[in-house]
């Protein structure tokens, strides 16, 4: 995908601008973050997509069978799966569905919760999820943009803003991305 042409100004700085002249001022960084943020998620999503492509996987199906292929048994249960992604149980259920009807997963009984149901990875979901992440390391992972030091400076930022908003508990942020 060729890039796109570079706008001729910076259309948040004038969106920051433009709130500031219109009595906005103090919460004119806020919107600046908020709206930046945006779009790094949409530049980010691009890349990723464009990398994904040929497999045939969105990236909420790449994820769940990265998390499958970590797992120690190869399985996880729909409860658990949906907790660790941060997303709803009916999206893990779809997710699942798209992906059983490539037979990339399976569902499974639970060995010991007749109650319960797992998610496990066939060979071809391993194989998929390994030349697939292999694809994304080489075009997206490797270079995302900013230098080594600089990234782990917004690593650090990310996960205080996560941590602020109540994403996760876990002990000292700035020794993480040190």
């Amino acid at each position: 995908m060729a890039a796109p042409r570079p706008l001729p100004l910076d259309p948040i700085d004038e969106a920051h601008r433009q709130w500031t002249a219109h009595g906005w001022g103090e919460v004119a960084d806020g919107m600046a973050a908020v709206t930046s943020l945006v779009r790094a998620q949409q530049i980010v999503m691009a890349r990723v997509d464009e990398a994904l492509r040929p497999s045939g996987l969105t990236f909420s199906r790449y994820e769940l069978l990265m998390l499958l292929s970590f797992s120690r048994t190869g399985a996880l249960p729909m409860t658990v799966a949906s907790a660790r992604l941060q997303v709803h149980p009916t999206s893990v259920t779809n997710t699942v569905d798209r992906l059983e009807a490539a037979r990339l997963v399976e569902r499974v009984p639970h060995p010991t919760d007749r109650r319960a149901t797992l998610i496990a990875i066939t060979d071809a979901g391993r194989e998929l999820a390994t030349s697939t992440t292999e694809e994304l390391n080489k075009r997206v992972f490797a270079e995302p943009g900013l230098p080594p030091d600089r990234l782990r400076q917004l690593l650090r930022l990310l996960a205080e803003f996560r941590h602020a908003a109540g994403d996760f508990e876990a002990g000292d942020i700035t020794d993480r991305w040190s």
